[in-house]
């Protein structure tokens, strides 16, 4: 089976320095390739340098996560897409558990595997974790992390079960179920693009898995930090565009009223916490999603599956009920059913 790790990098010299040479060391199963959007540092220089098994891929301006892909892998031919983050240590036989799952398993389309903190190894990485879901209204959280909950890693999770969404910081696809679903949304840019992809996956009946085995440390917030207000804006905007691309008809004028309402109590809590900047990027958000509502809801697939969720509202477990961890309020997991 033919993979290859396709790491995506702007202006990311130092990541590359530091995180290439464990995905060079342990992937001798795949082809290494840098997607490179555009950089204006050394980035393309260092790399040919040093790892000259790596092959590059030049994308003539910065397009983003999404685009950033869309536009490298065009050029990149394999059966299975690894989209790894530049600021990703990968383990040893980190590749062979998720192969051989693809090999054995024809409709697992996409496959996350567990994601650690880099800098605290023991725990889950908000990223991702050890795999995500979604609750009615379309807030994502994972097996190991709700909102800004991290978990320590004591093997709870130490199983492969299937998900609804695997983290883009280190993502696995099938590249015909990519080019099924025309890759990743460009709209998006940046910011839960891989969430509406694998919902589109869902809708047309493939299977999302976490695969433990396979072990990655994920630094997080390389690119964009957590309490960057653009971060804020996209998250905001691109949770909307993906409710209103694959929510069941009949719910979604009503989901994204809540939403509406919830994302205005959300901005009022920033105006208390004197964040003012975060505030309007959630206005901005709403204001780019009515100019985009349209052109999205165009985008929508035939069938949408009305058993995208388990939890009806992971805010009101969280913030009002004050349950913080994943097992407390599903045990060992969730089942998913198309």
């Amino acid at each position: 089976m033919k993979i290859a790790v396709v790491i995506l990098n702007w202006n990311g010299v130092q990541l590359l320095e530091q995180f290439l040479p464990s995905v060079i060391k342990y992937s001798p199963e795949a082809t290494v390739h840098l997607a490179d959007n555009a950089s204006t540092d050394d980035s393309i220089s260092f790399v040919m340098a040093n790892f000259s098994s790596v092959k590059i891929v030049k994308n003539d301006s910065n397009l983003g996560f999404a685009g950033g892909y869309n536009e490298a892998l065009k050029h990149i031919n394999a059966e299975i897409y690894a989209l790894v983050n530049s600021d990703i240590e990968v383990t040893e036989n980190w590749l062979q558990p998720i192969i051989k799952t693809f090999e054995i398993e024809s409709h697992t389309a996409i496959i996350q595997p567990k994601i650690l903190d880099f800098k605290r190894k023991e725990y889950f990485e908000y990223a991702g974790a050890a795999g995500g879901f979604i609750d009615k209204y379309g807030y994502p959280f994972c097996r190991g992390r709700i909102f800004d909950t991290l978990e320590k890693d004591s093997g709870q999770y130490n199983d492969n079960r299937e998900i609804f969404w695997a983290s883009g910081a280190c993502f696995f696809i099938r590249s015909s179920v990519y080019n099924e679903l025309k890759g990743f949304d460009a709209d998006f840019f940046a910011h839960q693009e891989e969430i509406d992809l694998c919902w589109r996956a869902f809708n047309k009946g493939y299977t999302i898995k976490y695969i433990s085995e396979s072990v990655v440390f994920h630094v997080g917030g390389a690119t964009l930090q957590q309490g960057n207000p653009k971060k804020t804006y996209l998250n905001f905007r691109n949770s909307l565009l993906m409710l209103t691309k694959n929510l069941p008809e009949d719910r979604l004028y009503w989901i994204l009223f809540c939403r509406m309402v919830l994302d205005a109590i959300a901005g009022l809590q920033f105006i208390l916490q004197g964040k003012f900047m975060h505030f309007m990027a959630i206005l901005k958000a709403h204001g780019s999603f009515y100019t985009l509502y349209y052109v999205h809801y165009q985008k929508r697939d035939k069938f949408q599956s009305e058993k995208y969720y388990n939890e009806k509202s992971i805010v009101y477990l969280y913030f009002i009920k004050k349950v913080k961890i994943f097992s407390d309020i599903f045990g060992i997991g969730i089942n998913i059913k198309n």
